[in-house]
């Protein structure tokens, strides 16, 4: 099924009408594994990795033809509270770099076998700053949201999503305080480099949008409009359209996560068929991902945004199904079992 949303009121009850885990493909790769010649579960979260591409790809023997990569990029009115030290045309000047191949997603999608594209989301055009008014109205959320699901090919096998936009760190933090409540300041972090009188403005920022936005809580789609940005919302919208494609997810970092996590509102099951691809060394990622019960695939100490941390992780879901594909089973080997 295609997606394209006609209301952010349409998040609520739409895990219900899409695809589900497949029960029946899921089981038949766990039946494979035990299979397979090793000691069952010696291959630990490999074989998780593979019994999860199987439920959502609906196929016992699941394997990767084809990986996207999109990173959505755009630009937010926060930055009039100084919450950023660089610029807000280093946003351009990164999709630049991206399209020009210099960046290191462009090596790690490269190495890892992954198509990018990288979708520029009105970067002259900045939201509003949410401590002033609604970062954006519904329709402009809603358009993002559309665009981000159009640009999902629902031939792909797995879908690797990053972002770009100075700024957006504070967008991720406000986020994740107006979703998953707490104080404002265990969500901030330094992001691009913000230094301490930085991150003391990220939080008056963020605590400010907050209480000016406090009627958005509890509503997915009130909360993504009032304080996310476009990329956010393009990336609720890729996840979405992967769903319903039944194409599982990779997601990148903290600011990939706090956008995804808006739809957990809506319904925690919208991320059923997600992947964290790390844990960022953002303070609040790891809040953030005991929040929707998600572990990261790897820890590498990475915060670079930009989808790095997704793509890395994708080469372990390469690995995970190429031993779960090619490894011989106990008879086709000749060897005994226990």
């Amino acid at each position: 099924m295609s997606l394209a949303l006609t209301s952010l009121a349409d998040l609520t009850g739409l895990a219900a009408r899409l695809p589900a885990a497949d029960a029946a493909a899921a089981e038949g790769a766990r039946a494979r594994q035990m299979s397979l010649t090793k000691p069952p579960g010696s291959l630990g979260r490999l074989e998780e990795i593979a019994e999860f591409m199987a439920a959502w790809r609906a196929t016992a023997r699941p394997e990767i033809w084809r990986a996207q990569a999109l990173v959505f990029a755009g630009n937010h009115g926060i930055c009039a509270q100084g919450v950023n030290p660089y610029p807000q045309e280093v946003t351009v000047q990164m999709v630049a770099n991206f399209q020009a191949g210099g960046a290191a997603i462009n090596q790690l999608c490269r190495v890892n076998g992954a198509d990018l594209e990288v979708i520029a989301l009105d970067l002259d055009r900045p939201t509003a700053d949410f401590t002033a008014g609604p970062a954006m109205g519904a329709d402009e959320a809603l358009a993002a949201l559309n665009r981000g699901a159009a640009a999902v090919d629902e031939g792909a096998d797995i879908l690797v999503l990053g972002e770009m936009g100075i700024g957006n760190s504070t967008v991720a933090a406000a986020l994740a305080a107006a979703c998953f409540g707490g104080e404002v300041k265990d969500w901030v972090g330094p992001g691009t480099g913000s230094d301490t009188a930085g991150i003391a403005r990220k939080v008056d920022a963020i605590e400010r949008g907050l209480k000016r936005h406090a009627a958005a809580k509890g509503d997915a789609g009130a909360i993504l409009a009032a304080l996310g940005g476009r990329e956010q919302a393009a990336i609720c919208g890729a996840v979405l359209a992967a769903r319903a494609a039944r194409i599982p997810v990779i997601l990148d970092g903290f600011i990939c996560t706090a956008a995804a996590a808006v739809l957990a509102v809506a319904d925690p099951r919208l991320l059923d068929h997600c992947l964290v691809g790390h844990a960022s060394a953002e303070p609040g990622h790891r809040k953030l991902l005991a929040a929707i019960g998600k572990r990261p695939v790897l820890e590498f100490d990475m915060r670079l945004g930009e989808g790095s941390g997704a793509a890395l992780a994708l080469g372990i879901v390469r690995a995970a199904l190429a031993c779960h594909n090619g490894m011989a089973t106990f008879g086709e080997a000749g060897v005994s079992e226990a």
